[in-house]
């Protein structure tokens, strides 16, 4: 049980820094096109684990905590994605103009 905890934890702690590290609201060193691909790449590798996971439920089920943990990360970070656009568009109704971005973009 306090296994499965802490392979949902590292799952988690994975997707989160990945998503830091790329950028969650904008690119972090690289161009957009790149982000994309970034992006792109993290959805096509969660998937190939999904499928994997649910093809051999038995032998891999470190593995679908690991992915759960990943799915929260990634709902995380669409979260502060979300949240800084409703901050910018509160920021921009209210001054009109655009507001400056911190590291997690708010």
């Amino acid at each position: 049980m306090i296994y499965d905890l802490i392979y949902a934890l590292v799952g988690f702690l994975i997707m989160f820094g990945v998503l830091v590290g790329i950028g969650i609201n904008q690119p972090r060193g690289t161009s957009v096109k790149m982000w994309c691909y970034g992006y792109l790449g993290i959805s096509l590798v969660f998937d190939a684990l999904v499928v994997v996971a649910l093809l051999n439920m038995a032998q891999f089920v470190w593995l679908t905590y690991l992915l759960l943990g990943l799915s929260a990360g990634a709902a995380t970070g669409l979260a502060i994605h979300v949240a800084h656009h409703i901050s910018e568009e509160d920021h921009t109704e209210e001054t009109g103009t655009k507001k400056e971005k911190s590291i997690f973009g708010f």
